[in-house]
């Protein structure tokens, strides 16, 4: 033992007579913040008033609401649940949710994940994402606004089918007259199919004509001036043109004067059923047929007056979803891209080096080594891809038109019509809310263990 001398040095043999350091009570220790629990409380007070306000009331009181009927004063229990699922646009509606659920996460993941990857390869990388992630700026109003215009039918109008047509037209043929069809005295009867055939047979050095009426003047302006065909020994021959005169007059069956010639018409010469001969009408509306077709009919066929290719129905019972889903992944692929973009950055570029020495193709780069890394960026983007899809309901409402809207039909807008619309019944459309919120919560305890997984690491 030891004591203290006068000095304050100490001496071995004695104890000190100093008494012991005074620590606090743990009753009177702060909290980890510095404060006391009651001031943090005091804080958080108006937060936790406007949860309860904005999300715990709507939920208690929409799970009370769907036990009661359309009027609010019956109760009905179980009901409204069990109408729910009998429903067939409800039925319809949490079809198209499992569609929405498994194609736009997962389309917007891989897209964006192309793209972090890709530009890394390029110079102009900054131009490029801020072009892919600028739809993210655009309200989902006006998306949908925008791809309604660019899914219209008429290929003039809609961008989808104008691309589309334009390829179609490139390797296949458009008729030249839709609509067109000979007069009922021409003497072409019609058959079945849309196709006109002369009632008598035509002969050598005897020109046949072939008066047309009711084409489209789109179609003829800009056309010559038909010609009568000149007789030619052993050929068949004659004219097809546009029997009409502008301003009236002119005599049915003659080719008069400033009536346009049809060019480009299929004419087929037909013996027993058979055709023996084939040609086209010329710019001036002449044609010949070789010598075979001597004592055959001609027959004009049905493509010639069909209607012109006119894209695909991309807002139709059966693509409407599809369509609109592609919306939604031109504006969320922009969001998806910058988020691996930035988790790709902190990949070490040790390791895919390493793996290209050992003799590792580009393809085994980036799915042995990138997506494994990117893994916890990945989950995160689906994750809360999917959270947004569960909601997802404006783009189908401004999208799909009035008779597709039902095939379009998702839990949310199913909601919203049930709540507030013709046939309104907020006692069904809180029975769907509870269902959305059912469905959602498992996505949500997902990504609650993900944060919690990743915070302890």
């Amino acid at each position: 033992m030891s004591t203290a001398t006068a000095d304050g040095a100490a001496t071995p043999g004695r104890a000190s007579s100093s008494p012991p350091a005074h620590r606090p009570s743990a009753k009177k220790r702060k909290s980890l913040m510095g404060t006391r629990p009651w001031l943090a409380a005091v804080f958080l007070l108006p937060a936790l008033v406007l949860l309860g306000a904005l999300v715990v009331y709507p939920i208690a009181y929409s799970v009370y609401r769907s036990f009661f009927d359309a009027s609010g004063n019956g109760f009905v229990g179980l009901d409204n649940y069990q109408e729910m699922f009998s429903d067939d646009a409800t039925k319809t509606a949490i079809k198209n949710n499992v569609i929405w659920l498994i194609l736009a996460p997962t389309v917007s993941t891989a897209l964006g994940l192309i793209f972090a990857v890709l530009t890394e390869r390029i110079r102009w990388a900054t131009a490029f994402k801020l072009v892919v992630f600028m739809p993210m700026a655009i309200s989902m109003l006006a998306a949908g606004i925008i791809f309604r215009l660019v899914y219209e039918q008429d290929p003039d109008k809609g961008v989808a089918n104008a691309m589309w047509v334009g390829v179609h037209d490139s390797f296949s043929e458009s008729p030249p007259f839709p609509g067109a069809h000979p007069r009922p005295t021409a003497g072409l009867t019609e058959a079945s199919n849309g196709s006109f055939t002369t009632k008598d047979a035509v002969r050598a050095g005897d020109p046949a004509s072939l008066p047309l009426v009711a084409a489209k003047r789109g179609d003829i302006s800009g056309a010559q001036d038909a010609k009568a065909a000149k007789a030619e020994p052993g050929k068949v021959t004659g004219t097809v043109w546009f029997d009409f005169t502008r301003g009236g007059g002119g005599e049915q069956g003659t080719i008069d004067k400033g009536e346009k010639a049809m060019a480009d018409l299929k004419i087929e010469a037909v013996k027993d059923g058979k055709v023996v001969a084939r040609t086209k009408s010329a710019a001036d509306g002449t044609y010949t047929l070789p010598a075979k077709a001597e004592g055959a009919q001609l027959r004009l066929p049905a493509w010639n007056f069909s209607e012109p290719y006119n894209g695909v129905d991309w807002l139709g019972p059966s693509l409407v979803t599809p369509a609109i889903i592609g919306a939604y992944v031109w504006i969320w692929a922009g969001f998806a891209m910058v988020l691996i973009a930035a988790g790709l950055a902190g990949v070490p570029r040790e390791l895919m080096e390493a793996a290209r020495m050992d003799g590792a193709n580009e393809w085994q780069v980036f799915r042995r080594i990138t997506v494994p890394m990117l893994a916890p960026v990945l989950s995160v983007v689906v994750v809360t891809l999917m959270i947004n899809v569960m909601k997802i309901f404006d783009l189908v409402y401004i999208i799909a038109p009035g008779p597709s809207q039902d095939d379009a039909n998702v839990l949310a807008l199913q909601l919203f019509q049930s709540s507030f619309g013709t046939d309104v019944n907020q006692g069904l459309g809180s029975a769907i809310a509870v269902l959305l919120l059912l469905l959602v919560l498992p996505v949500m305890f997902i990504n609650i263990r993900r944060i919690r997984r990743e915070s302890r690491r």
